[in-house]
């Protein structure tokens, strides 16, 4: 593959330990580096070789054979390689174990998706949660990278490592700085629950789903809102909540989430806790779903995972299959399957927007049944009460009868007990006895 001459991006090769669970072994024609590689993409490197070797488990101290580390050693100096990308989450020995063998800088999987998280975070509360989350995961790291930097050619630093004392040093910063982003983090999550709070009365759907699955794009089709829409992994880090304007006495809001990955890094979800809130207490889910994607069974296994750990595996949920229009004729066999297999599912295209009524008319008919119903008989002297009545709910029904006003009335979600509160103060209702 060509690389044009002005790319001057950082050159990397990835290292993977192919295992018997990885979607590349259990699906023909999955690139078992291909999410690395876009995730690689995302971050700003260039990916221009790989280096595999199937295994039943990871080396526990080399994450892959020694011999193995030697032939990654030759390819990246083949390359002018400078960094090493291993496509998993790995302990400190094993990096540190790649980059004595290699005098190259070693990049996990998590560290990586915490980079592409830290350069699309935009909110404060989205670059305080990231922060949080590189400090926990760099703080059990720090040994190895001191190590690192006194070997780095031309490094300022010479080629002794530091004392211990700057490595406690070092590691006592990090706590305070830990200690601090985890209060700020509190402050926030109690002005989320006093704004959820004030959203109570409310039918709150959350998209969620794996990432680039097309959440924006739906986000966008449903409401009409202005959000950020791109081909990328993770261009979604903050949670956009807009009002759907639908045939209902009460306010819909539809949250954007941050996308899930596979292997997606356990400080990440800690610290994304706030942001998660949307979900976990949303009255629906929508799992977007790319229908497209070779690896579909497997994103919806990862997704359902994460929905585990912010407990989330009990709510309503509706699955969509989206991205309809990217779908071939082999996969529409697939997308059946799945349709058949994910009962009261649905197969739309955000971009075009072909499906989605049928997923708006579900979502009404579970909307309603949060609706409270009441019909009421007024005398035709307090025609104040059913001006009033017209404020708190919707009035579908209206007749003017020989023995007062009839109203059949739609209400939202806690206002028929404060309209029949005032009936009763007035005598029209008789008082609610224990």
């Amino acid at each position: 593959k060509e690389t044009p001459a002005d790319d001057d991006r950082e050159v990397a090769v990835i290292l993977k330990a192919v295992m018997p669970g990885d979607p590349s072994v259990k699906l023909g024609g999955v690139d078992p580096v291909a999410e690395i590689m876009a995730l690689a993409d995302t971050a700003g490197l260039r990916v221009v070789s790989a280096v595999l070797q199937k295994r039943d488990r990871p080396h526990p101290g080399t994450y892959v054979g020694r011999g193995k580390l030697e032939e990654l050693k030759q390819e990246a100096e083949r390359v002018g390689a400078h960094v090493i990308l291993v496509d998993d989450p790995i302990s400190p020995a094993q990096g540190r174990n790649i980059e004595e063998t290699t005098e190259l800088r070693v990049v996990d999987r998590s560290e990586l998706i915490m980079d592409i998280f830290a350069r699309n975070a935009r909110s404060h509360q989205a670059k305080i949660q990231i922060e949080l989350a590189q400090l926990q995961y760099f703080q059990s790291r720090l040994t190895r990278m001191w190590t690192h930097l006194s070997r780095m050619e031309g490094g300022e630093v010479g080629t002794r490592g530091p004392g211990e004392t700057q490595l406690e040093t070092d590691r006592r910063i990090i706590g305070k700085k830990i200690s601090v982003l985890r209060g700020r983090l509190v402050d926030i999550e109690k002005q989320a629950h006093t704004q959820h709070k004030s959203r109570e009365g409310s039918f709150r759907i959350a998209l969620v789903g794996y990432t680039n699955a097309g959440k924006s794009t739906i986000l966008r089709r449903l409401t009409g809102a202005d959000v950020l829409v791109e081909d990328r992994l993770f261009s979604t880090l903050d949670t956009s909540t807009r009002t759907w304007d639908l045939d209902v006495p009460f306010d819909v809001l539809l949250s954007d989430t941050v996308g899930f990955i596979r292997k997606l890094p356990h400080d990440l979800v800690a610290s994304f806790h706030a942001t998660l809130m949307e979900a976990r207490e949303a009255d629906l889910l929508l799992h977007i779903v790319d229908a497209s994607s070779l690896t579909v069974e497997f994103d919806i296994e990862s997704v359902e995972r994460t929905l585990k750990r912010i407990e989330c595996e009990n709510h309503q949920t509706l699955m969509i299959f989206n991205k309809l229009d990217q779908v071939g004729d082999e996969q529409m066999i697939d997308l059946q399957h799945l349709l058949g297999k994910w009962v009261g599912s649905f197969a739309v295209s955000a971009t075009e927007g072909t499906g989605l009524e049928k997923v708006i008319e579900r979502i009404l008919e579970i909307a309603r049944l949060r609706e409270e119903r009441g019909e009421y008989l007024l005398p035709h002297s307090r025609s104040d009460l059913a001006a009033r009545l017209r404020t708190l709910a919707t009035v579908e029904r209206e007749e003017f009868l020989d023995n007062g006003i009839f109203l059949e009335a739609r209400f939202e979600i806690g206002q028929k007990a404060r309209w029949e509160k005032a009936l009763r103060k007035v005598g029209l209702l008789p008082p609610i006895t224990s």
